[in-house]
């Protein structure tokens, strides 16, 4: 197949399908990522399991004042039941007056401020009384005759006979202070009694309590005590500063170090297969330049070494009618041929010997875009030094016919051009594209770039071997790259690009589908 060249100005491409920003994309976002994520979990962990522990110790401090209150909720309701129950024996108990009454009954119960009784057909003086034992008379049960909010107090009343009995409760003293099950004072719980609207705070907190929290929580029950319907609420809030805040620092650093270990290994093994990889290419080019060395030697050389038997053969004949010592002239003549033919035979050998790799090797079916993949991850440390930002426009999985190993080592030597061209460019100017896109039964693979490009008189020689406009250039690879297309029946092309810049475009046969992997 003819080597074709082709100087054209090239709009730059226009990526269509998935862009990869091999550079401009964080390398190490994926990282900081996983690192939030992990850390963010473990924190999450840690936050529940703290605050469910905090939730269950506030259950049961709740339970447990929801419980004394009761309890003393109850007691008041036996204290009037056995003053009515003993009617005699009260009034010696509580004297004629009950002057002294209150003083008794502090003792054992401080919550207890005064006790009052009603004997026979008298009536209370206040009216609210007088209501509240004809209620406790239908009800069979103590009331709450009067509410003084203000003071904290309210008055229980039991109807009976002769006489009915009535106590005024302090409702900051049912439980005592020593046996409150949260500290007093603290200003993350607070504890009050509703009835009717009102509230009496028997924990008070400063603020709301449920704001500037990391999680509030409320308890809600109405006591024991059917006479005395108060419902308790009691609510507690989880400061910020209750998490296990310099555990969950410690868990985060830890995540991090693991993972910039495992970041470190990878991108290690990564730098490794990368250098493999190299190694393996540069000793494949290597080979191939020397074929290619060989070929052109042979190529050179061929045509004085015909000329050398063509003359010595003339002379022969010349010398052969020429009278002198025909029998030596005739000799040295024969000499002379076989040295020129064994000249010719040791340059084949040699050719023979350093036959390029993967001549031999049938074509199989690669996945073109994946192939330009791995490639530019390659050479990822090229794109680096020069500060490039390859982008690829794959938009399809695409699989030619051909040999890997060879696509390899036209797309590395293709790239590895575009990185010496845009070198010679500003840095912020660099661009550089790679397409694989299907074109009919053709797939093609173009490298592009706004590099110095190359004039009319350089294209007509850019794959000539041994030609190279790189100071210290061989001039082999563009040469090598065209040759390896030609074997898998592909073409190489070389397009000039506007206002500057080169694009080469390598054209495959696309593998039919049943060969696809």
């Amino acid at each position: 197949m003819p080597r074709i060249v082709r100087l054209r100005c090239a709009p730059a491409p226009v990526a269509h399908g998935t862009i990869v920003h091999m550079i401009a994309w964080p390398r190490h976002l994926g990282w900081w990522l996983a690192w939030a994520l992990l850390s963010a979990l473990a924190c999450a962990s840690l936050a529940r399991n703290e605050m469910g522990q905090a939730r269950d110790l506030f259950e049961t401090d709740a339970r447990i004042a929801h419980r004394l209150l009761s309890q003393s909720a109850v007691q008041h309701d036996a204290v009037l039941a056995t003053l009515v129950l003993v009617q005699p024996g009260a009034a010696d108990a509580l004297g004629s007056d009950a002057a002294t009454a209150p003083e008794r009954l502090s003792a054992i119960y401080p919550q207890i401020r005064q006790v009052a009784r009603r004997d026979g057909d008298t009536l209370w003086a206040d009216p609210r009384d007088q209501a509240a034992e004809i209620l406790s008379r239908a009800t069979r049960r103590p009331v709450i005759a009067q509410f003084d909010w203000a003071q904290g107090r309210y008055r229980l009343l039991q109807a009976g006979l002769p006489s009915s009995f009535a106590i005024t409760l302090d409702m900051r003293q049912l439980v005592p202070a020593t046996t409150w099950p949260t500290p007093a004072g603290t200003h993350l719980a607070s504890a009050w009694l509703e009835l009717g609207g009102q509230r009496l705070v028997l924990q008070g907190v400063s603020g709301d309590p449920t704001s500037g929290c990391a999680r509030a929580m409320e308890f809600r029950k109405h006591l024991a005590a059917p006479s005395q319907p108060f419902e308790l609420v009691v609510q507690r809030r989880l400061a910020w500063a209750q998490l296990p805040l310099a555990l969950m620092l410690g868990i985060s650093l830890v995540l991090g170090l693991v993972l910039w270990a495992l970041a470190f290994g990878l991108r290690q093994r990564q730098e490794r297969a990368r250098a493999e990889e190299l190694l393996r290419l540069g000793q494949l080019g290597r080979l191939n330049t020397m074929g290619e060395l060989a070929a052109g030697m042979a190529h050179e050389l061929n045509q004085p070494l015909t000329a050398v038997m063509a003359n010595t053969q003339a002379a022969l004949r010349l010398l052969k009618d020429d009278p002198v010592d025909l029998p030596t002239a005739t000799r040295a003549m024969d000499h002379a041929s076989v040295q020129a033919r064994r000249a010719a035979d040791v340059i084949a050998r040699l050719r023979r010997l350093l036959e390029r790799p993967g001549t031999s090797t049938p074509n199989a079916s690669v996945r073109l875009d994946d192939l330009a993949r791995d490639v530019l991850h390659l050479l990822e440390p090229e794109f680096r030094a020069i500060q490039c930002q390859p982008r690829l426009d794959a938009p399809q999985a695409v699989n030619v016919t051909g040999d890997a190993v060879a696509l390899s080592q036209i797309a590395h030597n293709l790239l590895m051009n575009a990185v010496h061209a845009l070198a010679q460019v500003p840095a912020p100017e660099r661009q550089l594209w790679v397409r694989v896109a299907t074109e009919g039964t053709t797939v093609v693979l173009e490298v592009s770039d706004n590099g110095p490009g190359f004039t009319p008189e350089v294209a007509q020689r850019l794959f000539e071997p041994f030609f190279s406009t790189r100071p210290g250039g061989l001039g082999l690879g563009l040469s090598l790259c065209e040759s390896l297309a030609r074997g898998m029946g592909g073409e190489l092309q070389a397009d000039a690009r506007a206002p500057r810049g080169a694009c080469l475009r390598l054209t495959l046969r696309r593998a039919p589908e049943g060969a696809w992997a």
